[in-house]
């Protein structure tokens, strides 16, 4: 039985190893703001502006190659109604990096994305 479900999961994109690979790929993803807001505190085409515009771009290589991968075995509507835990990532790095304030506003507008990529992604499910 144990293979029915591992097949009837993979079918169905949910293997743990796809999700972790989903999920290791949009924190990638997440350090690429991080590298770009890095950047912006550089002087302007200083060697360290560069540096961590390089990484921001060496992240967003490594975040298509892994989105592309994950494409291949997973439906898009699952792939992307995970990509809003980027937001949470995003608002643990500007907390955590640049004592940026999480305020009640951000929280709302990260509320109203997920949900909106929900209802996206979700929508044709009923159409049947």
């Amino acid at each position: 039985m144990g293979n029915i479900d591992e097949q009837s999961n993979r079918s169905h994109g949910f293997t743990p190893l796809l999700l972790l690979l989903l999920h290791a790929g949009l924190l990638v993803a997440s350090f690429s703001g991080v590298f770009a807001k890095f950047a912006a505190l550089e002087e302007w085409l200083s060697l360290p502006f560069f540096l961590y515009y390089g990484m921001d771009l060496v992240c967003m290589f490594v975040y298509a190659v892994i989105w592309q991968q994950v494409l291949k075995r997973m439906p898009l509507s699952v792939a992307y109604s995970n990509r809003p835990v980027s937001l949470v990532w995003g608002l643990i790095w500007g907390y955590l990096l640049f004592q940026e304030e999480v305020t009640w506003n951000k929280l709302l507008g990260a509320a109203v994305i997920f949900i909106g990529i929900t209802i996206m992604v979700t929508n044709g499910d009923n159409d049947e």
